[in-house]
């Protein structure tokens, strides 16, 4: 039974909801302060990103269509004699036809921007063949499991493994394929799609939704993934109000009011199934211009980053209270600002880094603040690279961060879980949330060398440098008039003392944490030097002071050592020791209490034992 108290504020709540969807109903839905640019409008250029890019794309190129469809085919009763896929996407597994949903994604965003013939023909023929699984099926309905998962999911909630999650990616895959490739097949395939979840949808009560789409308990098996999401992306397409209500039934209030009101309800959650809903609710905003939604994301994000999160912008790990095998290590949020217990060897879910990180890009779209951007490029490097083999182009679960750790690599071929399916996508938008911009100002929030077209404007930018070795940018300017612009340059708070240069003349020495804005009319070849201040620093748990990690710039680093590591010395004292000792290979070392440690980047660990957050004595006297 509710208390009073308790029914009052629900009531409040749905009131100021309907108040508010009424409201933002005739406000403007402009929500963007600045805008990415299109994918195929910048483009990576030679460094090492690029090289981890093009191995993501010779893995896509080495997938065969007809094992991705296999499962699609059987459940539609046609005939397929590929070898099925193995792990997550063997027949009988519940979520068979996810990774098919994020190939199509991954592999359409790698033809917008290089036309590769082999993907582009993959496309068309994954889309026909697709197609006729739609057909066969019928009623719109698109899957590789049957629709009595369904079934099971309205009446009994368990006894299934997400089938909104599965269908939601191949929904998403669908709609890239459409906006990538203009494959108009698609869009009538995902229109159908939708008119499905319509279908269902109008068949059940408000009692059984909520029930069907009560997300608290641990691992739950009624995860919706961002159908939200994608039904407003479907809306802002078709400008169908089917689509903004259908959207609207996957925003539960029990989740949307609490972060409204800030309220930090994440304990305890499943993270990777909230935080798909919170992109979903940006996407409401943008939609609606609803302030229920900007609030719920803001207040979300602020949680996040400040009492959730580990050093390097990811999270989930245990649950406080375990109820399944998983949640005792994996997947989960924790008690706000409790982080030093939870270093197990399961934190860190790359599909919520890869969800954190198109957040983040998202509240810069809306308020052009540096804190995002520095988020976003704490997470870009720290996080997502750190998550691919760099030989071998595998992906991990989970990225530990314990003393001492060890990455493992899903296997390409054999696992096919989400994180390879959520990685993939990463890995195709490496390009992705660089440059922003809105009539004549233009962002600069990465520094990665690429080719920017800024075709408004007949300007071409080609940034260069080793930003990571060099700590260096420069940016050459090519046009056909002279032109009026404001380029604001992005300087992170690690850099205490930036030197921005226009043609060899310093402007001046840009504060950290800021937007260094350069307003003046440019002409052709004119350059802009950017000169970073590299230093060590050490950050330190919340919870937690003895233990820290060392940053050096942007970079994470890793102690390479097979065993726990446990240093002397405050932070003070330990800072000193540090050495760049090779910073073509950049390696580093530290001298502490007669050892010498090496260390280097997480995103450059493979196959090395290593450890990023480590033991600090603050008693310089060494008791032993």
């Amino acid at each position: 039974m509710y208390k009073k108290s308790e029914m009052k504020t629900f009531y409040q709540n749905k009131l100021l909801f309907l108040f508010l969807s009424s409201f933002a109903s005739i406000c403007s839905t402009d929500a963007e302060y600045a805008s990415p640019f299109p994918t195929e409008n910048v483009i990576l250029q030679e460094s090492w990103i690029q090289q981890r890019e093009f191995l993501n794309i010779e893995y896509l190129k080495s997938l065969e269509p007809d094992r991705l469809l296999h499962n699609f085919k059987t459940n539609a009763g046609l005939p397929s004699s590929a070898t099925p896929l193995e792990g997550w996407e063997a027949p009988g597994i519940g979520l068979r036809g996810h990774f098919t949903g994020h190939y199509l994604s991954a592999a359409s965003f790698a033809v917008k921007k290089y036309q590769d013939p082999i993907l582009c023909k993959n496309l068309d023929y994954m889309i026909e063949e697709l197609s006729k699984c739609q057909m066969a099926l019928g009623k719109g309905y698109l899957s590789a499991f049957p629709e009595t998962d369904f079934d099971i999911l309205e009446t009994s909630v368990e006894g299934v493994w997400a089938p909104y999650y599965t269908y939601h990616k191949i929904m998403q895959g669908l709609m890239d394929v459409f906006i990538n490739t203009d494959n108009k097949k698609a869009y009538d395939m995902l229109l159908g799609m939708a008119d499905y979840v319509e279908m269902r949808m109008s068949k059940l009560n408000e009692t059984a939704i909520s029930k069907m789409l009560y997300t608290t308990q641990a691992n739950p098996s009624n995860e919706p993934g961002g159908m939200n999401e994608i039904l407003y992306k479907l809306y802002n397409l078709s400008k169908d109000e089917k689509h903004l209500k259908l959207a609207q039934i996957f925003d539960r209030k029990w989740f949307l009011m609490p972060l409204a009101n800030n309220e930090d309800i994440l304990s305890g959650l499943h993270s990777n199934t909230h935080i798909a809903l919170v992109n979903g609710f940006a996407e409401g905003y943008n939609s609606t211009g609803n302030p229920l939604y900007y609030n719920a994301v803001i207040n979300f994000w602020n949680m996040l980053s400040s009492s959730h999160s580990y050093v390097n912008g990811s999270s989930s790990g245990p649950r406080p209270n375990p109820t399944t095998p998983t949640s005792l290590t994996a997947e989960h949020w924790g008690t706000p600002n409790q982080l030093s217990s939870t270093l197990t060897s399961m934190i860190a879910e790359s599909c919520v880094s890869h969800n954190t990180q198109k957040l983040s890009g998202k509240l810069f779209e809306w308020t052009g603040h540096p804190q995002y951007a520095g988020a976003y490029m704490n997470t870009f490097y720290n996080s997502i690279m750190a998550l691919q083999n760099a030989k071998t182009g595998e992906f991990v679960y989970h990225l530990p961060l314990a003393s001492p750790s060890q990455k493992k690599f899903l296997n390409n071929y054999s696992d096919f879980r989400c994180c390879n399916g959520s990685s993939i996508e990463a890995f195709s938008l490496l390009n992705n949330n660089i440059y922003f911009h809105k009539e004549k100002n233009l962002w600069i929030n990465l520094y990665i060398p690429t080719k920017l077209n800024w075709n408004e404007y007949d300007l071409e930018i080609y940034q260069e440098g080793n930003f990571i070795q060099d700590h260096q940018a420069r940016l050459n300017l090519k046009l056909k008039n002279p032109q009026s612009l404001s380029l604001n340059l992005f300087i992170p708070s690690w850099s205490k003392n930036t030197k921005v240069c226009i043609n060899d003349e310093l402007e001046c020495s840009a504060a950290p944490n800021s937007f260094f804005t350069l307003n003046r009319k440019w002409s052709d070849n004119d350059y802009i030097n950017i000169d970073f201040d590299f230093d060590f620093r050490i950050e330190s748990m919340s919870d937690d002071p003895n233990r820290i990690a060392i940053f050096y710039g942007p970079m994470l680093l890793a102690f390479l050592h097979p065993s726990e590591i446990s240093l002397y010395g405050t932070p003070d004292e330990i800072l000193p020791h540090l050495r760049v000792s090779n910073p073509d290979k950049l390696e580093f070392t530290l001298e502490n209490s007669d050892k010498i440690y090496n260390l280097k980047p997480l995103f450059a660990i493979q196959n090395e034992s290593y450890s990023v957050y480590v033991r600090s004595n603050k008693l310089s006297d060494h008791y032993y």
